[in-house]
């Protein structure tokens, strides 16, 4: 299977990445492990921020919010939840990268938050449909 992932922008591809561990010269393989495993507690902290419903539901109201700015508040009142919730999913999400508090009791995504969501959500939502197409033709 020839299946690569492209990171593109503005036109110009900036990353490639072999879908398949065939098509990786050995070495180069085992490197991109290694790093992997180096960066090993960051993307625990990402997985395990984005492993929750309320988690993932605090994220994509944010994101589809405007201002691209929340209150504790606006999360109780738009997403049904009790304090308790909101202060320890926002917290998991802050420990992830994801959330910075602007100022008392109001959040917004970080600049890589964002980005990262988009991309742990719709990316790799369309890219596992697209994988799964390629595996019934």
């Amino acid at each position: 299977m020839k299946l690569k992932l492209q990171l593109v922008r503005n036109g110009k591809v900036v990353s490639e990445i072999p879908l398949s561990p065939t098509d990786w010269p050995r070495h180069q393989l085992e490197n991109e492990f290694n790093a992997f495993e180096q960066h090993f507690r960051r993307f625990s902290k990402i997985f395990s921020a984005l492993s929750n419903e309320t988690r993932l539901r605090m994220m994509r109201r944010l994101v589809e919010e405007e201002s691209g700015t929340m209150s504790f508040a606006d999360f109780m009142r738009d997403l049904d939840l009790n304090p308790k919730t909101v202060w320890e999913n926002s917290r998991k999400l802050r420990d992830g990268g994801f959330l910075r508090k602007t100022s008392r009791g109001k959040y917004s995504c970080s600049d890589i938050g964002e980005t990262t969501f988009l991309m742990m959500s719709l990316a790799l939502s369309r890219l596992l449909e697209s994988l799964e197409e390629v595996e019934r033709l």
